[in-house]
């Protein structure tokens, strides 16, 4: 029998349970739903909280769902199996509060700040809760393990990343400076938040079309590359024009989301141009990585920039989860 580990990465608004062999990092088997960390407090405290139930025990039912609707699927007794959770679970509405680690932080994460939470008779599995990083005025969760688990791949390619500036992005997209093996400052922009707020909720819903942007003909990307020209003036008035480029016409509405897109995208990257020292490490897996790559082309970032691939983004927080685990001494049956 092969040591098996069952690693979760419960967001806010979703849910991810993988069944991970420990000997070579190997996806067994993985069950996901939308049941994140924000329905999940919301759902105890409707009809939990009132009943008397602990939101642990709470989060813990809700886990051991998921737990044995794996061993179902795979027909393997995870009686016993660890559980290493990151993300959002160890957050003020999550399974246990848990502080964040403070900077700087070792990216080996040896001094990760964790929550040891025994089996019980109900649920056969040690926990291990991982928390997040803090600065003075940022913080992250569940970023920081895949950081970890993506540098240890990484130092296993021989691919040094000191003096680097790593870039997750998403709908908060991180920028994380690595130095001497530590993180020394992390910056968060709120990129894909904002493009869903305007693109959804804002007067310019109405001039966007922001679904099936995962194909691009050469208009649509001249679209985005204007966004992101026009990133360079103020933003507050840069939005404005996605409304003008719809009323005279200028643009279809998948082109006016790409051009949306551009000017948000290219304000978070703007920041890098003043940073000329650092080497870029761009980290994304998803329908995301093109127009990144492409507003780096843009901005004349390229020739500094590494690009991660898909495959090893997708491993990353598996393999950080795995290494949390190994310096937690968590015990792995086999």
């Amino acid at each position: 029998m092969k040591n098996h580990l069952l690693g979760c990465d419960w967001g806010t608004s979703s849910f991810r349970l993988r069944l991970i062999d420990s000997t070579d990092l190997r996806l067994i088997s993985e069950v996901t739903s939308q049941e994140g960390v924000a329905s999940t407090f919301s759902d105890w405290k409707a009809n939990g909280e009132s009943q008397g139930v602990s939101r642990e025990h709470f989060f813990r039912q809700q886990l051991k769902r998921q737990v044995d609707w794996l061993a179902s699927k795979t027909a393997i007794d995870l009686t016993g199996t660890p559980i290493v959770i990151s993300g959002m679970a160890s957050s003020s509405i999550g399974m246990e509060e848990v502080p964040y680690a403070t900077l700087p932080f070792p990216t080996d994460g040896s001094l990760a700040s964790t929550r040891q939470l025994s089996a019980q008779a109900d649920f056969p599995h040690d926990l291990t809760l991982i928390s997040g990083v803090r600065t003075q005025d940022d913080v992250m969760r569940g970023e920081e393990t895949q950081l970890i688990g993506l540098l240890d791949l990484l130092d296993t390619l021989q691919m040094s990343v000191d003096e680097s500036i790593l870039l997750f992005p998403g709908t908060h997209s991180k920028h994380i400076y690595i130095q001497q093996q530590q993180v020394t400052d992390f910056r968060t922009f709120m990129t894909g938040e904002l493009f869903n707020l305007m693109a959804y909720h804002s007067i310019l819903k109405d001039s966007v079309e922001p679904t099936d942007l995962h194909t691009f003909s050469d208009s649509d990307l001249t679209a985005f590359t204007s966004g992101i020209n026009d990133a360079d003036s103020s933003i507050l008035n840069a939005l404005f024009r996605v409304r003008t480029n719809q009323l005279f016409n200028k643009l279809s509405k998948k082109q006016n989301a790409l051009y949306l897109s551009g000017l948000l995208i290219g304000d978070e990257l703007k920041t890098l141009i003043k940073q000329p020292k650092w080497q870029l490490i761009l980290c994304s897996g998803n329908n995301l990585y093109e127009l990144y790559k492409l507003a780096m082309e843009v901005l004349q970032l390229s020739d500094r920039t590494t690009t991660i691939s898909a495959n090893l983004i997708d491993k990353a927080t598996m393999a950080g989860q795995l290494k949390i685990a190994q310096n937690q001494h968590v015990l792995l049956p086999k």
